[in-house]
């Protein structure tokens, strides 16, 4: 996606990243029209290390190759104090996706191995692509060099929703499940966070799809994350922008 896909400036929305004093960006992709609504351009073509969004292309990539048998194999986190105390025990990916277990998935990259880890994520054209030697398999998408745009997430994402990845189906619909963020008798909203939190600006992610009815509308949310207090504004801020758009219901503001 990008400069082929037609894409609408929305420069009104910029007003709620300026009330919740933070700069960022946001981008609506509506998969049915092959457009995209686009707040803040130019920064939403600049690339940021995915983070914990990685955690869907990690969990694809493990049961696809193997190194995970399913979503509900329970993996080891080795062991050691973590700086979320949720994350000092084994889980399955259908447990760590939502806890976003860092731990967890640093084992899971590791048993994918650097080899195959690079091959798809290329193949997946993920980003720039780039996942660095060998000795950066469990951090490269925390501390680059991958990194990814806010368009490219959509892209990346519509393939998923769609189960249009070059990957078994079975593996793109088992990802969908576990991420799962609500569902209620008029949408489903699936989304995942992130937070490169060791970077400078630090980018703080929210990701995902709405389904309703038969519309499938794509979105990433990214902010620069300037203190800490800032993580806690990603879902509430990209949440306004979807009621906003129309995708979400007035109703989903204090889902």
């Amino acid at each position: 996606m990008g400069g082929d896909v037609p894409a609408a400036e929305r420069e009104d929305l910029e007003a709620m990243f300026e009330r919740a004093g933070v700069e960022g960006t946001f981008v609506l992709y509506d998969t049915e029209r092959s457009r995209a609504t686009v707040v803040a351009p130019e920064q939403a073509q600049r690339r940021a290390v995915p983070a914990s969004t990685f955690k869907l292309v990690n969990s694809l990539i493990a049961l696809q190759t193997g190194a995970v048998t399913d979503v509900d194999e329970v993996i080891p986190y080795g062991g050691g104090p973590q700086p979320v105390p949720a994350w000092e025990r084994d889980m399955s990916m259908r447990e760590a996706l939502p806890a976003s277990n860092v731990p967890v998935y640093q084992e899971i990259a590791r048993r994918i191995g650097h080899d195959r880890m690079a091959a798809w994520v290329d193949r997946f054209g993920y980003g720039g692509r780039d996942v660095g030697g060998t000795d950066a398999v469990d951090r490269f998408w925390l501390e680059g060099p991958l990194e990814i745009s806010a368009m490219d997430q959509v892209a990346f994402l519509a393939g998923l929703a769609r189960a249009e990845l070059p990957v078994d189906v079975e593996h793109q619909r088992a990802v969908r499940e576990i991420a799962v963020h609500e569902r209620t008798d008029d949408y489903v909203l699936v989304a995942k966070t992130g937070w490169g939190a060791d970077m400078d600006p630090a980018p703080g992610w929210w990701v995902g799809w709405v389904e309703r009815g038969t519309e499938l509308h794509t979105f990433a949310l990214r902010i620069d994350v300037a203190q800490d207090a800032d993580v806690q504004l990603r879902e509430p801020l990209g949440r306004e922008l979807l009621v906003a758009l129309e995708v979400l219901p007035a109703e989903a503001l204090t889902a």
